[in-house]
Protein backbone atom coordinates (compact mmCIF):
# COMPACT_ATOMS: atom_id res chain seq x y z
CA UNK A 1 0.00 0.00 0.00
CA UNK A 2 1.21 3.63 -0.67
CA UNK A 3 2.99 4.67 2.35
CA UNK A 4 0.61 7.51 4.80
CA UNK A 5 1.21 9.36 7.98
CA UNK A 6 -0.24 9.70 10.96
CA UNK A 7 -2.12 13.60 10.99
CA UNK A 8 -0.04 14.10 13.81
CA UNK A 9 3.08 13.74 11.96
CA UNK A 10 2.26 16.46 9.19
CA UNK A 11 2.96 19.68 11.13
CA UNK A 12 -0.70 20.28 11.72
CA UNK A 13 -1.93 22.81 13.89
CA UNK A 14 -3.90 22.38 17.10
CA UNK A 15 -7.59 23.36 15.93
CA UNK A 16 -6.99 21.48 12.71
CA UNK A 17 -6.04 18.43 14.72
CA UNK A 18 -8.88 19.06 17.35
CA UNK A 19 -11.19 19.09 14.46
CA UNK A 20 -9.30 15.72 12.79
CA UNK A 21 -10.31 14.22 16.16
CA UNK A 22 -13.71 15.00 15.90
CA UNK A 23 -14.02 13.84 12.83
CA UNK A 24 -12.45 10.52 13.52
CA UNK A 25 -9.91 10.35 11.31
CA UNK A 26 -7.12 8.42 12.40
CA UNK A 27 -4.59 8.76 8.97
CA UNK A 28 -4.07 10.92 6.42
CA UNK A 29 -4.96 8.90 2.63
CA UNK A 30 -1.90 9.02 -0.08
CA UNK A 31 -3.07 11.63 -1.72
CA UNK A 32 -2.99 13.65 2.05
CA UNK A 33 0.18 12.93 3.20
CA UNK A 34 1.98 13.78 -0.09
CA UNK A 35 -0.10 17.25 -1.29
CA UNK A 36 -0.90 18.63 2.57
CA UNK A 37 3.36 19.06 2.86
CA UNK A 38 3.88 20.91 -0.39
CA UNK A 39 0.56 23.18 -0.31
CA UNK A 40 1.50 24.14 2.90
CA UNK A 41 4.57 25.41 1.86
CA UNK A 42 2.70 27.89 -0.52
CA UNK A 43 3.23 25.44 -3.79
CA UNK A 44 1.11 25.44 -6.76
CA UNK A 45 0.24 21.88 -7.30
CA UNK A 46 -1.63 19.54 -9.74
CA UNK A 47 -3.03 16.24 -8.13
CA UNK A 48 -3.85 13.65 -10.52
CA UNK A 49 -6.13 10.97 -8.58
CA UNK A 50 -9.77 9.61 -8.62
CA UNK A 51 -13.18 10.78 -7.01
CA UNK A 52 -12.72 9.06 -3.22
CA UNK A 53 -9.54 9.53 -2.48
CA UNK A 54 -9.80 12.62 0.08
CA UNK A 55 -9.02 15.35 -2.13
CA UNK A 56 -11.08 17.91 -0.71
CA UNK A 57 -9.06 17.46 3.03
CA UNK A 58 -6.21 17.40 0.99
CA UNK A 59 -6.31 20.95 -0.46
CA UNK A 60 -8.80 22.32 2.91
CA UNK A 61 -6.22 21.54 5.29
CA UNK A 62 -3.05 23.47 4.06
CA UNK A 63 -5.71 26.20 2.88
CA UNK A 64 -7.27 26.88 6.42
CA UNK A 65 -3.66 26.66 8.14
CA UNK A 66 -2.81 29.32 5.96
CA UNK A 67 -5.93 31.57 6.90
CA UNK A 68 -5.12 31.27 10.76
CA UNK A 69 -3.83 34.58 12.25
CA UNK A 70 -4.30 36.55 9.43
CA UNK A 71 -6.32 39.80 10.33
CA UNK A 72 -9.89 39.65 9.24
CA UNK A 73 -11.38 40.21 6.06
CA UNK A 74 -15.22 40.53 4.61
CA UNK A 75 -13.62 39.23 1.03
CA UNK A 76 -12.52 35.62 0.68
CA UNK A 77 -9.13 34.19 0.72
CA UNK A 78 -9.94 31.01 -1.07
CA UNK A 79 -11.99 29.92 -3.48
CA UNK A 80 -12.63 26.25 -4.41
CA UNK A 81 -14.69 25.98 -7.94
CA UNK A 82 -16.52 22.44 -7.94
CA UNK A 83 -18.15 21.17 -11.28
CA UNK A 84 -21.95 20.73 -9.67
CA UNK A 85 -23.67 21.97 -6.44
CA UNK A 86 -23.84 18.82 -5.06
CA UNK A 87 -19.45 18.16 -4.91
CA UNK A 88 -19.74 22.23 -3.37
CA UNK A 89 -22.07 20.94 -1.17
CA UNK A 90 -20.10 18.24 0.24
CA UNK A 91 -17.02 20.05 -0.20
CA UNK A 92 -18.21 23.31 2.09
CA UNK A 93 -19.71 20.48 4.53
CA UNK A 94 -15.87 18.62 4.97
CA UNK A 95 -14.55 22.03 4.79
CA UNK A 96 -17.10 23.49 7.64
CA UNK A 97 -16.12 20.37 10.12
CA UNK A 98 -12.35 21.30 9.83
CA UNK A 99 -12.98 24.66 10.90
CA UNK A 100 -14.86 23.50 13.88
CA UNK A 101 -12.50 24.93 15.93
CA UNK A 102 -10.94 27.55 14.25
CA UNK A 103 -12.53 31.28 15.08
CA UNK A 104 -13.04 33.61 12.68
CA UNK A 105 -12.80 31.24 9.45
CA UNK A 106 -16.41 30.70 7.47
CA UNK A 107 -17.04 28.84 4.46
CA UNK A 108 -19.75 29.37 2.48
CA UNK A 109 -21.46 27.67 -0.64
CA UNK A 110 -22.67 29.30 -3.24
CA UNK A 111 -24.36 27.11 -6.41
CA UNK A 112 -27.29 26.99 -8.75
CA UNK A 113 -30.74 25.59 -7.72
CA UNK A 114 -31.10 27.49 -4.23
CA UNK A 115 -31.99 31.16 -3.25
CA UNK A 116 -29.34 33.61 -4.36
CA UNK A 117 -30.51 36.20 -2.03
CA UNK A 118 -29.84 33.68 1.01
CA UNK A 119 -26.13 33.44 -0.86
CA UNK A 120 -25.92 37.18 -0.52
CA UNK A 121 -26.53 37.76 2.66
CA UNK A 122 -24.43 34.95 3.99
CA UNK A 123 -21.35 36.43 1.39
CA UNK A 124 -22.13 39.78 2.77
CA UNK A 125 -21.73 38.19 6.34
CA UNK A 126 -18.27 37.58 5.47
CA UNK A 127 -16.97 34.27 4.40
CA UNK A 128 -13.49 33.66 4.13
CA UNK A 129 -13.53 30.52 1.74
CA UNK A 130 -16.11 30.48 -0.82
CA UNK A 131 -16.85 27.03 -2.84
CA UNK A 132 -19.16 27.61 -5.47
CA UNK A 133 -19.79 26.29 -9.31
CA UNK A 134 -18.41 28.67 -12.05
CA UNK A 135 -22.04 29.81 -13.22
CA UNK A 136 -22.63 30.85 -9.59
CA UNK A 137 -19.92 32.30 -9.19
CA UNK A 138 -19.66 34.47 -11.79
CA UNK A 139 -23.14 35.17 -11.27
CA UNK A 140 -22.21 36.84 -7.76
CA UNK A 141 -19.47 38.46 -9.48
CA UNK A 142 -22.04 40.38 -11.88
CA UNK A 143 -23.90 41.66 -8.43
CA UNK A 144 -21.08 42.25 -6.81
CA UNK A 145 -21.31 40.19 -4.12
CA UNK A 146 -18.53 37.85 -4.40
CA UNK A 147 -15.43 40.33 -4.53
CA UNK A 148 -12.04 38.65 -5.57
CA UNK A 149 -9.06 40.66 -5.30
CA UNK A 150 -8.10 39.40 -1.72
CA UNK A 151 -7.49 35.69 -2.96
CA UNK A 152 -4.54 33.62 -2.03
CA UNK A 153 -5.69 30.40 -2.62
CA UNK A 154 -7.87 29.38 -6.26
CA UNK A 155 -8.10 25.83 -5.75
CA UNK A 156 -9.89 23.91 -9.00
CA UNK A 157 -11.72 20.72 -7.63
CA UNK A 158 -12.73 18.02 -10.65
CA UNK A 159 -11.29 20.05 -13.45
CA UNK A 160 -11.66 17.89 -16.00
CA UNK A 161 -15.85 17.14 -14.91
CA UNK A 162 -15.61 21.23 -15.07
CA UNK A 163 -14.17 21.09 -18.68
CA UNK A 164 -16.07 18.27 -20.11
CA UNK A 165 -19.28 20.23 -18.57
CA UNK A 166 -18.47 23.48 -20.84
CA UNK A 167 -17.26 25.82 -18.13
CA UNK A 168 -13.37 26.72 -19.60
CA UNK A 169 -15.05 30.37 -20.45
CA UNK A 170 -16.20 30.66 -17.35
CA UNK A 171 -12.95 29.85 -15.34
CA UNK A 172 -10.93 32.10 -17.65
CA UNK A 173 -13.68 34.89 -16.78
CA UNK A 174 -13.28 33.99 -12.80
CA UNK A 175 -9.10 33.89 -13.28
CA UNK A 176 -9.50 37.57 -14.76
CA UNK A 177 -10.62 39.10 -11.39
CA UNK A 178 -7.82 37.00 -9.63
CA UNK A 179 -5.23 38.45 -8.07
CA UNK A 180 -1.69 37.54 -10.17
CA UNK A 181 0.09 36.57 -6.48
CA UNK A 182 -2.08 33.84 -5.54
CA UNK A 183 -1.74 29.74 -4.96
CA UNK A 184 -3.58 27.99 -7.57
CA UNK A 185 -4.19 24.03 -6.99
CA UNK A 186 -5.72 21.97 -9.72
CA UNK A 187 -7.50 18.27 -8.80
CA UNK A 188 -8.15 16.06 -11.54
CA UNK A 189 -8.63 12.63 -12.65
CA UNK A 190 -7.29 13.04 -16.09
CA UNK A 191 -5.13 14.71 -17.98
CA UNK A 192 -5.95 15.83 -21.30
CA UNK A 193 -4.27 18.57 -23.73
CA UNK A 194 -7.16 20.60 -22.28
CA UNK A 195 -6.04 20.15 -18.53
CA UNK A 196 -2.72 20.94 -19.60
CA UNK A 197 -3.46 23.85 -21.41
CA UNK A 198 -5.29 25.25 -17.99
CA UNK A 199 -2.30 23.97 -15.77
CA UNK A 200 0.09 26.35 -18.34
CA UNK A 201 -1.72 29.74 -17.95
CA UNK A 202 -2.64 29.69 -14.45
CA UNK A 203 -0.37 27.62 -12.26
CA UNK A 204 3.56 28.29 -11.85
CA UNK A 205 6.34 26.04 -11.32
CA UNK A 206 3.88 23.62 -10.04
CA UNK A 207 4.39 20.01 -8.43
CA UNK A 208 3.22 16.99 -9.74
CA UNK A 209 1.61 14.19 -7.28
CA UNK A 210 0.09 11.47 -8.97
CA UNK A 211 -2.18 9.20 -6.85
CA UNK A 212 -4.07 6.86 -8.93
CA UNK A 213 -4.26 2.92 -7.98
CA UNK A 214 -2.97 0.24 -9.56
CA UNK A 215 -5.35 -2.05 -10.84
CA UNK A 216 -6.34 -4.48 -7.96
CA UNK A 217 -7.96 -8.09 -8.58
CA UNK A 218 -10.18 -9.79 -6.29
CA UNK A 219 -11.25 -13.55 -6.65
CA UNK A 220 -13.77 -15.97 -5.09
CA UNK A 221 -15.82 -13.51 -3.03
CA UNK A 222 -19.44 -12.34 -3.54
CA UNK A 223 -19.37 -8.87 -3.47
CA UNK A 224 -22.68 -6.59 -3.61
CA UNK A 225 -23.62 -2.99 -2.72
CA UNK A 226 -26.72 -1.37 -1.17
CA UNK A 227 -27.45 2.68 -1.94
CA UNK A 228 -29.28 3.30 0.87
CA UNK A 229 -28.89 6.77 3.29
CA UNK A 230 -27.30 7.15 6.35
CA UNK A 231 -30.45 6.60 8.96
CA UNK A 232 -30.83 2.76 7.32
CA UNK A 233 -27.49 1.50 7.18
CA UNK A 234 -27.48 0.34 11.05
CA UNK A 235 -31.32 -1.42 10.31
CA UNK A 236 -29.88 -3.06 6.87
CA UNK A 237 -26.91 -4.39 8.64
CA UNK A 238 -29.16 -5.59 11.17
CA UNK A 239 -31.17 -7.46 8.33
CA UNK A 240 -28.22 -8.64 6.28
CA UNK A 241 -26.43 -10.18 9.62
CA UNK A 242 -29.76 -11.99 10.61
CA UNK A 243 -30.26 -13.25 6.78
CA UNK A 244 -26.84 -14.68 6.00
CA UNK A 245 -26.02 -15.22 9.30
CA UNK A 246 -21.85 -14.75 9.07
CA UNK A 247 -20.06 -15.66 11.67
CA UNK A 248 -17.83 -14.05 12.48
CA UNK A 249 -18.07 -11.22 10.76
CA UNK A 250 -16.04 -7.91 10.28
CA UNK A 251 -17.83 -4.20 9.64
CA UNK A 252 -15.51 -1.00 8.87
CA UNK A 253 -16.10 2.65 9.35
CA UNK A 254 -14.02 5.29 8.22
CA UNK A 255 -13.84 6.78 11.55
CA UNK A 256 -12.81 5.82 15.42
CA UNK A 257 -16.28 8.01 16.55
CA UNK A 258 -18.43 5.98 13.89
CA UNK A 259 -16.86 2.75 15.16
CA UNK A 260 -17.88 3.55 18.76
CA UNK A 261 -21.53 4.76 17.93
CA UNK A 262 -21.97 1.44 15.55
CA UNK A 263 -20.27 -1.06 18.23
CA UNK A 264 -22.85 0.64 20.68
CA UNK A 265 -26.09 0.54 18.77
CA UNK A 266 -25.30 -3.25 17.71
CA UNK A 267 -24.70 -3.99 21.14
CA UNK A 268 -28.74 -2.97 21.82
CA UNK A 269 -29.69 -4.63 19.23
CA UNK A 270 -29.00 -7.78 20.97
CA UNK A 271 -25.44 -8.13 18.63
CA UNK A 272 -22.37 -9.84 20.18
CA UNK A 273 -20.03 -6.74 19.15
CA UNK A 274 -16.83 -4.64 19.93
CA UNK A 275 -15.10 -1.83 18.47
CA UNK A 276 -11.28 -1.61 17.51
CA UNK A 277 -9.78 1.40 16.64
CA UNK A 278 -6.45 3.49 17.68
CA UNK A 279 -7.87 5.74 20.54
CA UNK A 280 -7.72 1.96 22.79
CA UNK A 281 -5.08 1.60 24.80
CA UNK A 282 -3.20 -1.92 23.96
CA UNK A 283 -4.96 -4.02 27.02
CA UNK A 284 -8.69 -3.34 25.52
CA UNK A 285 -7.44 -3.73 22.20
CA UNK A 286 -5.43 -7.32 23.24
CA UNK A 287 -8.78 -8.26 24.93
CA UNK A 288 -11.13 -7.55 22.27
CA UNK A 289 -8.89 -9.61 19.53
CA UNK A 290 -8.31 -12.00 22.05
CA UNK A 291 -12.48 -12.44 22.48
CA UNK A 292 -12.50 -12.29 18.26
CA UNK A 293 -10.36 -15.04 17.70
CA UNK A 294 -12.01 -16.72 20.38
CA UNK A 295 -15.44 -16.91 18.80
CA UNK A 296 -16.45 -15.21 22.06
CA UNK A 297 -17.73 -11.86 19.77
CA UNK A 298 -19.35 -12.53 16.56
CA UNK A 299 -18.63 -8.88 15.26
CA UNK A 300 -15.67 -6.99 15.20
CA UNK A 301 -15.97 -3.21 13.91
CA UNK A 302 -13.03 -1.40 13.20
CA UNK A 303 -11.34 1.17 10.99
CA UNK A 304 -8.78 0.36 8.40
CA UNK A 305 -5.86 1.66 10.74
CA UNK A 306 -6.89 -0.32 13.91
CA UNK A 307 -7.29 -3.50 11.36
CA UNK A 308 -3.87 -3.31 9.52
CA UNK A 309 -1.74 -6.21 10.69
CA UNK A 310 -4.54 -8.05 12.60
CA UNK A 311 -3.92 -11.82 11.80
CA UNK A 312 -7.73 -12.46 11.50
CA UNK A 313 -8.86 -14.10 7.90
CA UNK A 314 -12.00 -16.50 7.26
CA UNK A 315 -14.27 -14.15 8.29
CA UNK A 316 -17.41 -14.76 7.09
CA UNK A 317 -18.33 -11.93 5.68
CA UNK A 318 -16.80 -8.06 5.54
CA UNK A 319 -19.07 -5.18 5.89
CA UNK A 320 -18.20 -1.57 4.43
CA UNK A 321 -20.37 0.57 6.61
CA UNK A 322 -18.13 3.52 5.50
CA UNK A 323 -17.30 3.36 1.27
CA UNK A 324 -13.42 3.04 2.29
CA UNK A 325 -11.38 6.17 1.34
CA UNK A 326 -8.48 4.68 -0.92
CA UNK A 327 -9.68 2.06 -3.37
CA UNK A 328 -6.70 -0.16 -1.99
CA UNK A 329 -8.33 -0.26 1.56
CA UNK A 330 -11.38 -1.94 -0.32
CA UNK A 331 -8.92 -4.83 -1.03
CA UNK A 332 -7.33 -5.62 2.51
CA UNK A 333 -10.89 -5.00 4.10
CA UNK A 334 -12.75 -7.44 1.92
CA UNK A 335 -9.38 -10.12 1.62
CA UNK A 336 -10.08 -11.16 5.36
CA UNK A 337 -13.75 -13.19 4.37
CA UNK A 338 -14.17 -16.55 3.01
CA UNK A 339 -12.79 -19.23 4.36
CA UNK A 340 -9.95 -22.10 2.93
CA UNK A 341 -11.34 -23.45 -0.44
CA UNK A 342 -14.92 -21.19 -0.19
CA UNK A 343 -16.02 -17.92 -1.47
CA UNK A 344 -16.25 -14.77 0.88
CA UNK A 345 -18.87 -12.30 0.83
CA UNK A 346 -18.82 -8.30 0.98
CA UNK A 347 -21.27 -6.02 1.50
CA UNK A 348 -20.83 -2.33 0.70
CA UNK A 349 -22.96 0.52 1.81
CA UNK A 350 -22.94 3.63 -0.39
CA UNK A 351 -24.50 7.05 0.50
CA UNK A 352 -26.05 9.02 -3.10
CA UNK A 353 -24.06 9.68 -6.46
CA UNK A 354 -20.79 10.69 -5.07
CA UNK A 355 -20.15 7.32 -3.07
CA UNK A 356 -21.97 5.99 -6.24
CA UNK A 357 -19.27 7.00 -8.44
CA UNK A 358 -16.65 5.79 -5.80
CA UNK A 359 -17.86 2.66 -6.10
CA UNK A 360 -17.56 2.86 -9.66
CA UNK A 361 -14.20 3.56 -9.44
CA UNK A 362 -14.06 0.72 -7.31
CA UNK A 363 -15.23 -1.70 -9.72
CA UNK A 364 -13.09 -0.44 -12.52
CA UNK A 365 -9.89 -1.05 -10.63
CA UNK A 366 -10.32 -3.94 -8.70
CA UNK A 367 -12.18 -5.75 -11.71
CA UNK A 368 -14.51 -6.82 -9.93
CA UNK A 369 -18.26 -7.80 -10.42
CA UNK A 370 -20.23 -5.72 -7.63
CA UNK A 371 -23.66 -6.21 -7.77
CA UNK A 372 -26.69 -4.35 -6.56
CA UNK A 373 -27.96 -5.99 -3.19
CA UNK A 374 -31.49 -5.88 -2.06
CA UNK A 375 -32.42 -5.16 1.61
CA UNK A 376 -34.29 -8.34 3.21
CA UNK A 377 -37.91 -7.40 3.82
CA UNK A 378 -38.95 -7.58 7.45
CA UNK A 379 -40.47 -11.04 6.07
CA UNK A 380 -37.17 -12.57 5.84
CA UNK A 381 -35.78 -11.51 8.23
CA UNK A 382 -38.66 -13.02 10.69
CA UNK A 383 -38.48 -16.38 8.34
CA UNK A 384 -34.88 -16.63 8.63
CA UNK A 385 -35.19 -16.21 12.06
CA UNK A 386 -38.03 -18.88 12.70
CA UNK A 387 -35.94 -21.49 10.39
CA UNK A 388 -32.44 -21.12 12.73
CA UNK A 389 -35.04 -21.69 15.55
CA UNK A 390 -36.76 -24.49 14.46
CA UNK A 391 -33.47 -26.24 13.04
CA UNK A 392 -32.27 -25.51 16.77
CA UNK A 393 -34.69 -26.84 18.08
CA UNK A 394 -34.50 -29.82 16.03
CA UNK A 395 -31.19 -30.63 16.97
CA UNK A 396 -31.78 -30.22 20.62
CA UNK A 397 -34.55 -32.89 20.65
CA UNK A 398 -32.36 -35.12 18.30
CA UNK A 399 -29.02 -34.52 20.93
CA UNK A 400 -31.76 -35.85 23.76
CA UNK A 401 -31.17 -34.63 27.44
CA UNK A 402 -34.51 -33.22 27.83
CA UNK A 403 -36.41 -34.78 30.52
CA UNK A 404 -35.10 -31.93 33.36
CA UNK A 405 -36.57 -28.99 30.54
CA UNK A 406 -39.55 -31.00 30.58
CA UNK A 407 -39.83 -31.20 34.31
CA UNK A 408 -40.00 -27.60 34.36
CA UNK A 409 -42.18 -27.58 31.23
CA UNK A 410 -44.63 -29.50 33.30
CA UNK A 411 -44.42 -27.30 36.54
CA UNK A 412 -45.14 -24.20 34.63
CA UNK A 413 -48.16 -26.09 32.69
CA UNK A 414 -49.99 -26.68 36.21
CA UNK A 415 -49.95 -23.38 36.68
CA UNK A 416 -52.06 -22.60 33.76
CA UNK A 417 -49.65 -21.71 31.16
CA UNK A 418 -50.27 -24.14 28.33
CA UNK A 419 -47.51 -25.90 26.76
CA UNK A 420 -48.03 -23.81 23.68
CA UNK A 421 -48.22 -20.65 25.25
CA UNK A 422 -44.85 -21.87 26.90
CA UNK A 423 -43.31 -22.74 23.51
CA UNK A 424 -44.62 -19.38 21.69
CA UNK A 425 -43.07 -17.26 24.63
CA UNK A 426 -39.69 -18.92 24.09
CA UNK A 427 -39.87 -18.73 20.27
CA UNK A 428 -40.86 -14.17 20.85
CA UNK A 429 -37.76 -14.36 23.10
CA UNK A 430 -35.30 -16.18 20.70
CA UNK A 431 -36.72 -13.99 17.66
CA UNK A 432 -36.15 -10.97 19.13
CA UNK A 433 -32.62 -11.26 20.26
CA UNK A 434 -33.02 -12.06 23.73
CA UNK A 435 -35.76 -9.05 24.07
CA UNK A 436 -33.24 -6.40 23.40
CA UNK A 437 -34.39 -5.63 19.82
CA UNK A 438 -38.10 -5.74 17.87
CA UNK A 439 -39.14 -7.31 14.80
CA UNK A 440 -38.52 -5.42 11.65
CA UNK A 441 -40.98 -2.61 11.42
CA UNK A 442 -43.27 -1.94 8.64
CA UNK A 443 -41.95 1.87 8.50
CA UNK A 444 -38.55 -0.01 7.79
CA UNK A 445 -39.74 -1.63 5.21
CA UNK A 446 -41.49 1.26 3.60
CA UNK A 447 -38.55 3.06 3.71
CA UNK A 448 -36.26 0.89 1.86
CA UNK A 449 -38.83 0.39 -0.88
CA UNK A 450 -38.93 4.54 -1.34
CA UNK A 451 -35.31 4.28 -1.44
CA UNK A 452 -34.87 1.34 -3.73
CA UNK A 453 -36.93 3.68 -6.44
CA UNK A 454 -34.87 6.15 -5.86
CA UNK A 455 -31.50 3.31 -6.52
CA UNK A 456 -33.86 2.27 -9.64
CA UNK A 457 -34.29 5.89 -11.28
CA UNK A 458 -30.67 6.56 -10.68
CA UNK A 459 -29.53 3.45 -12.29
CA UNK A 460 -31.67 4.60 -15.14
CA UNK A 461 -29.33 7.65 -15.40
CA UNK A 462 -26.40 5.44 -15.16
CA UNK A 463 -27.06 3.35 -17.74
CA UNK A 464 -27.84 6.58 -20.17
CA UNK A 465 -24.47 8.26 -19.85
CA UNK A 466 -22.72 4.99 -20.02
CA UNK A 467 -21.08 4.01 -16.91
CA UNK A 468 -20.11 7.31 -15.35
CA UNK A 469 -16.61 9.03 -15.34
CA UNK A 470 -15.06 5.76 -14.04
CA UNK A 471 -16.92 3.50 -16.65
CA UNK A 472 -16.90 3.17 -20.70
CA UNK A 473 -18.71 6.39 -21.87
CA UNK A 474 -21.04 5.71 -24.68
CA UNK A 475 -22.13 9.38 -25.61
CA UNK A 476 -25.03 11.22 -24.77
CA UNK A 477 -28.62 9.32 -25.10
CA UNK A 478 -31.14 9.84 -27.79
CA UNK A 479 -35.19 9.27 -28.24
CA UNK A 480 -34.95 6.21 -29.36
CA UNK A 481 -33.14 5.42 -26.07
CA UNK A 482 -34.97 6.74 -23.18
CA UNK A 483 -38.39 8.87 -23.08
CA UNK A 484 -37.00 12.26 -22.75
CA UNK A 485 -38.35 15.81 -22.81
CA UNK A 486 -37.40 18.63 -25.32
CA UNK A 487 -36.80 21.96 -23.54
CA UNK A 488 -36.64 25.40 -25.77
CA UNK A 489 -34.32 28.16 -24.42
CA UNK A 490 -34.99 31.86 -25.01
CA UNK A 491 -31.30 32.18 -26.21
CA UNK A 492 -29.36 31.17 -28.92
CA UNK A 493 -26.29 32.00 -31.10
CA UNK A 494 -26.69 35.75 -31.10
CA UNK A 495 -26.48 35.95 -27.84
CA UNK A 496 -23.42 33.80 -27.65
CA UNK A 497 -24.89 30.43 -27.05
CA UNK A 498 -23.04 27.31 -27.94
CA UNK A 499 -24.06 23.54 -26.41
CA UNK A 500 -21.58 23.69 -23.82
CA UNK A 501 -23.26 26.68 -22.53
CA UNK A 502 -26.39 24.31 -22.32
CA UNK A 503 -24.37 21.87 -20.25
CA UNK A 504 -23.00 23.77 -18.33
CA UNK A 505 -25.77 25.23 -17.07
CA UNK A 506 -28.13 22.04 -17.12
CA UNK A 507 -25.21 20.36 -14.98
CA UNK A 508 -24.26 23.40 -12.65
CA UNK A 509 -27.59 24.14 -11.63
CA UNK A 510 -29.22 21.09 -11.57
CA UNK A 511 -26.40 18.31 -10.70
CA UNK A 512 -27.95 16.46 -13.90
CA UNK A 513 -24.74 14.29 -15.16
CA UNK A 514 -23.81 16.22 -18.79
CA UNK A 515 -23.78 12.53 -20.84
CA UNK A 516 -27.94 12.74 -19.24
CA UNK A 517 -28.60 15.70 -22.03
CA UNK A 518 -29.26 15.04 -25.07
CA UNK A 519 -29.69 16.35 -29.07
CA UNK A 520 -28.88 20.12 -28.91
CA UNK A 521 -29.98 22.36 -31.00
CA UNK A 522 -28.83 25.85 -31.39
CA UNK A 523 -30.09 28.48 -33.39
CA UNK A 524 -30.11 32.55 -33.65
CA UNK A 525 -32.75 33.53 -31.23
CA UNK A 526 -33.26 30.26 -29.72
CA UNK A 527 -32.06 26.86 -28.43
CA UNK A 528 -33.60 23.71 -27.69
CA UNK A 529 -32.38 20.14 -26.18
CA UNK A 530 -33.42 17.14 -24.78
CA UNK A 531 -33.13 15.80 -20.75
CA UNK A 532 -34.99 12.24 -19.19
CA UNK A 533 -38.56 12.98 -18.83
CA UNK A 534 -38.56 12.32 -14.71
CA UNK A 535 -36.05 15.32 -14.66
CA UNK A 536 -37.55 17.90 -17.27
CA UNK A 537 -39.66 19.60 -14.12
CA UNK A 538 -36.78 20.24 -12.10
CA UNK A 539 -34.10 21.49 -15.17
CA UNK A 540 -36.95 24.10 -16.11
CA UNK A 541 -37.60 24.92 -12.88
CA UNK A 542 -33.50 25.72 -12.08
CA UNK A 543 -32.65 27.57 -15.54
CA UNK A 544 -36.00 29.65 -14.94
CA UNK A 545 -33.92 30.74 -11.87
CA UNK A 546 -30.76 31.43 -13.19
CA UNK A 547 -28.63 33.18 -16.34
CA UNK A 548 -26.18 32.11 -19.27
CA UNK A 549 -24.02 34.23 -20.50
CA UNK A 550 -25.16 36.81 -18.71
CA UNK A 551 -28.97 36.84 -19.96
CA UNK A 552 -31.91 35.67 -18.07
CA UNK A 553 -33.17 32.30 -19.09
CA UNK A 554 -36.40 32.11 -19.75
CA UNK A 555 -37.40 27.96 -20.88
CA UNK A 556 -40.40 25.63 -21.52
CA UNK A 557 -41.10 22.01 -22.08
CA UNK A 558 -41.93 21.38 -26.21
CA UNK A 559 -43.92 18.62 -28.20
CA UNK A 560 -41.90 17.43 -31.41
Amino acid sequence: MTQTLPFNELGLSQPIMQAIEEIGYEEATPIQTRTIPLLMEGKDLIGQSQTGTGKTAAFAIPAIEKLLGQPACKNPRVLVLCPTRELAIQACEEIRKLTAYVSGIRPVAVYGGADIERQIKLLRGGAQIVVGTPGRVMDHMRRHTLRLQDLQTVILDEADEMLSMGFREDIETIFEDVPDERQTVLFSATMSPEILAITEQYLREPEFIKAMQKELTVDKIEQYYYNIPHSLKTEALSRLMDVFQPRPAMIFCNTKKQVDELASAMQQRGYVAEGLHGDMKQAARDHVMNTFRSGSVDILIATDVAARGIDVSGVGAVFNYDIPQDVEYYVHRIGRTGRAGQSGLAFTFVTGSREMSELRGIMRYTRADIKKGHIPTGADVTESRRRRFADQVRAAVEQGGLEPYAAMVDQMAESGISPAAIAAALLKYEMTAGGKTTMPSEADDAAFVRQEKRSERGDRYDNRRGGGRDGSRHGRHDRREANVIKISVNLGSGAGIAPKHIVGAVAGETGLPGRMIGRIEIEEKTSAFTVPAEAAPAVINALNKTRIMGRRVRCEAVSE
